[in-house]
């Protein structure tokens, strides 16, 4: 039977495969870049490390199965990702100047500045979620985005953003029923905020 709960460390590695599995589009990344590793130390790692609190998972016979993973200031968490975990990243994924899915992937993790967007200022707020296949369409989506709003939200956050790739149809429909609004996106995130307050 599934439940959620709080995060711990123990759930690290399950974690890391369920962004892996989950990190193209929301289909299986595995062998997609260089490494396995590059998804999980952008999108979701640093989240557990830096902030545990604020991370939840689904639980299915003690296993993480999926999660969301948020930050009630994500001006206060680029500073930490800065100092804390970017001197690791960088040493791991030296730049290169070719265009591959993996470069791309590694200038966006040395650049955590990228989730500083002016017209999300109304958004401090922003979460990654991500479920394994067998998960999906059971409702655990919403419940994990319930329990995040009102962590958030307990930690004087007013609203929420999150941004996934544009082709990621099931994803756009998923936040479009529980009511995330469009927000100013670009060509290659699409972005949607709700309020940490709405009935989800």
């Amino acid at each position: 039977m599934a439940e959620i709960r709080p995060y711990r460390a123990s759930d690290r590695d399950d974690v890391y495969e369920i962004c892996v599995k989950t990190g193209k589009s929301g289909q299986d990344a595995t062998g997609w870049l260089d490494t396995d590793d590059l998804l999980p130390d952008i999108y979701a790692l640093p989240y557990v490390d830096l902030a545990p609190d604020t991370a939840f998972v689904v639980d299915v016979n003690g296993r993480a199965r999926g999660y969301i993973l948020g930050v009630p200031d994500t001006r206060a968490f680029v500073e930490r990702l800065r100092t804390e975990w970017l001197p690791g990243f960088e040493a791991k994924y030296p730049l290169t100047d070719d265009e591959s899915a993996t470069q791309n992937f590694i200038r966006d993790g040395r650049n955590p500045e990228r989730m500083l967007i002016p017209e999300l200022d109304d958004y401090p707020a922003h979460l990654h979620i991500d479920l394994l296949p067998e998960l999906q369409g059971q409702g655990q989506g919403r419940m994990l985005v319930r329990t995040l709003l009102q962590a958030l939200a307990s930690r004087g956050a007013p609203a929420v953003y999150l941004e996934y790739a544009p082709d990621n149809v099931n994803a756009g429909a998923f936040y479009e029923r529980l009511g995330f609004r469009a927000l100013p996106s670009s060509t290659t995130g699409t972005r949607v905020g709700l309020r940490t307050d709405a009935a989800v």
